[in-house]
């Protein structure tokens, strides 16, 4: 079971921000400081509520006027930090692929042609509405006419190929046991609402209106297919991935790296589906022959699945496949189609008002679809040289923090220690762009052929996943591209990784005083690391493998701290009525709290004894703590809270704030947080692990 630990908000400060000096309710430091007056603060003054105590809500008081004054577009389901910066990288991107799209001198099979020719099929759509559901009538039609569920084996693997997905999903990585080799691993899917608990939680109003909404989707997108039997087959689908739903494990359960482990050979996975042609799915693939074993993330549910396609009639399989198929491909065909697909996903499941203009989605699906030859363009483009290595000088002040701070530990014991430091000194450290990129010869782009440009980008990116079995691992290999605005930790791989796009303006200010940027970009860094060490990533060893390396007193150590932070954040609750779920977000909480814990320590490593200058009357933790918080600014519609909440391992943005916070002695030191304080927490009742 693949293990990628990345931040899926990203920090940042908006550009031409307002600096004044800071609010009277900011209290002083008794710390030696130097004033000085040459650097800005780097801290949106502007954006503070005054009428907020930054000891009583500290996401609210270092931007309440901004979360007043800004509205969530009416194309986004949130808005924030990430969303401005992302914003500024698909603009760079697009003066890119236009000044590719009106190239008329590309040659064929060059980086400009396939860019060019991709954006201009995307956008014309008069031609998509002329070509209507053509493009895929061929593939429709095939599976109408299926007539043996032993057929479906090879059907699933082509439909897994051309991104529409089915019950099953196979993906090909590191071997959680031998982090040398690759290894093919199967997992549960096939679900069209973000995950289970949408179709289980039957005394959830909300779900129940988004389950209703769902069936009459999927009776309009089969009814613009001419199905006319539409009403019927819709209701038949959602009664079968309902079922799907009841065996599938848990988002809790998929946490869990050791009982997500089952290598096992073809043979045995013929007696958890015993009627399903795995010879056929592996074959058509693309596995077959390559593997001589593969991972089983969960079992039970191949069992579960197994007895769903024995029991449910073939025509009901027949018209979930076509409606998968459609779903994939439907913002890619007529706009009856486009509209029908955003006013569920777009509509009913974020709570986006209009769909994203034409331009914008075809910059996001080439950014998908060649990610990494847009990503060798937007480098040499836009991101600096120095960059980079102002970023890896600040990661090795992190990794000196935790160097330090295992040391000093005063729950672990001296055996775990030096297992921590053993891996803490091999982390792999990228930053900016992969030292050698992908080769995208064999991807064939048509002018006008949009679909049949998406079909065939994601069967190239599917035959560069498979094509890695058998060979050694390639440790050079980046797992986002450079123009990502986010950031990761691979336990396999021990790896942190910062993409170009969330170093540069407006998430990096490079004239501010650098305490805002150790809280602002350190808060990322820190966070990356941290996960070398949460409950999940602590597991692997220094080389990637799944290997116990703990004493059985410090794992029930770790084991406690971690079952009081996931009761700390399951009392949040971001929507009336739902709160937060503990164990779902505990690793990513657990780096949130260190991330900031560690910005603090490093920022302390960079003065070096150097006293921390004050600025417009803000001390230097102050301002890391308010460059840390503006960074994960954001808002959000109730109907995309309510799937992070279900679905995310992310807690929302002000509870990766003040959650954090509430643990952080420095922020009781800088702010002078005392008893009585909504932001504090007893000393007892604070959780730091690291």
């Amino acid at each position: 079971m693949k293990r990628t630990l990345c931040s899926t908000l990203i920090v940042g400060l908006f550009a031409g921000a307002t600096h004044a000096a800071g609010p009277a309710s900011v209290a002083a430091s008794t710390a030696p400081a130097a004033v000085v007056a040459a650097q800005r603060a780097g801290v949106d003054v502007a954006a503070f509520d005054s009428t907020v105590r930054p000891q009583d809500d500290f996401f609210r008081y270092t931007q309440g006027k901004w979360l007043k004054d800004v509205e969530i577009p009416s194309d986004r389901s949130s808005w924030g930090a990430f969303n401005v910066a992302q914003d500024h990288v698909e603009q760079q991107i697009r003066t890119l692929v236009e000044q590719a799209a009106q190239d008329k001198q590309a040659k064929p099979g060059s980086p400009a042609q396939k860019m060019g020719d991709f954006y201009n099929s995307y956008v014309d759509q008069t031609h998509r509405n002329e070509l209507g559901l053509g493009p895929l009538q061929r593939e429709l039609d095939a599976i109408a006419a299926l007539r043996d569920k032993r057929r479906f084996a090879p059907l699933m693997a082509q439909l897994e190929i051309a991104g529409a997905g089915g019950p099953l999903h196979l993906s090909v990585h590191q071997d959680n046991k031998d982090s040398t080799h690759y290894l093919a691993d199967i997992n549960q899917s096939g679900l069209g609402m973000p995950n289970r608990d949408y179709y289980l939680a039957q005394d959830d109003k909300r779900l129940a209106d988004v389950r209703a909404k769902y069936q009459q989707h999927i009776e309009r997108m089969l009814a613009l297919a001419g199905h006319a039997n539409a009403a019927s087959e819709a209701a038949g689908i959602v009664a079968l991935e309902t079922e799907i739903a009841r065996v599938q494990w848990s988002a809790v359960e998929n946490r869990d790296p050791v009982k997500g482990y089952n290598k096992m050979t073809v043979t045995q996975l013929k007696t958890l589906m015993p009627n399903f042609d795995w010879n056929a799915y592996l074959k058509a693939s693309g596995v077959g022959g390559k593997a001589a074993a593969v991972n089983v993330s969960q079992p039970s549910y191949l069992s579960g699945l197994s007895a769903l396609i024995d029991k449910t009639p073939v025509e009901t399989w027949k018209a979930y496949f076509q409606f998968r198929l459609l779903a994939a491909y439907a913002p890619y065909l007529s706009q009856a189609f486009v509209d029908e697909s955003f006013a569920f996903r777009g509509a009913v499941l974020s709570g986006a008002k209009v769909n994203r203009p034409l331009e914008k989605l075809a910059i996001a699906e080439i950014n998908r679809d060649m990610g990494f030859l847009v990503g060798k363009a937007y480098v040499d483009a836009y991101f600096p040289a120095e960059r980079k290595r102002q970023v890896e000088d600040m990661v090795k002040n992190f990794l000196a923090a935790f160097k330090e701070r295992i040391d000093t530990l005063e729950w672990m014991t001296p055996e775990t220690k030096k297992q921590a430091q053993v891996k803490l000194a091999k982390i792999n450290v990228k930053v900016g762009y992969p030292d050698k990129w992908r080769d995208y010869t064999a991807l064939v782009v048509k002018p006008g052929d949009l679909v049949g440009n998406v079909r065939r980008a994601r069967a190239f990116a599917h035959q560069f996943q498979v094509s890695k079995l058998g060979k050694p691992v390639d440790r050079s290999e980046w797992e986002m591209t450079p123009q990502t605005v986010n950031a990761y930790y691979s336990p396999e791989m021990n790896e942190v990784v910062f993409p170009a796009a969330r170093l540069q303006s407006p998430l990096y200010d490079a004239d501010a005083e650098p305490a805002v940027n150790y809280g602002a970009v350190g808060i990322s860094i820190g966070h990356e690391i941290s996960h070398a060490f949460d409950d999940q990533g602590a597991q692997y060893d220094g080389d990637g493998n799944l290997r116990n390396w703990w004493t059985s007193e410090d794992s029930e150590k770790f084991a406690a701290k971690g079952k009081l932070l996931a009761e700390q954040y399951g009392s949040y609750s971001p929507v009336p009525g739902y709160q937060l779920n503990g164990q779902l977000t505990l690793g990513e909480n657990i780096a949130d709290n260190a991330g900031a814990i560690m910005a603090s320590r490093a920022y302390q490593i960079y003065l070096a004894g150097r006293p921390a200058p004050v600025i417009d009357g803000m001390t230097a933790e102050q301002r890391l703590f308010m460059g840390l918080a503006q960074a994960r600014r954001g808002k959000a519609r109730e109907a995309a809270l309510i799937a992070q909440v279900k679905s995310d391992p992310h807690s929302p943005s002000e509870f990766r704030v003040n959650g954090s916070l509430r643990n952080h002695p420095g922020f009781y030191e800088a702010f002078e947080v005392k008893p009585g304080d909504k932001m504090y927490l007893a000393p007892e009742q604070r959780v730091i692990f690291w």
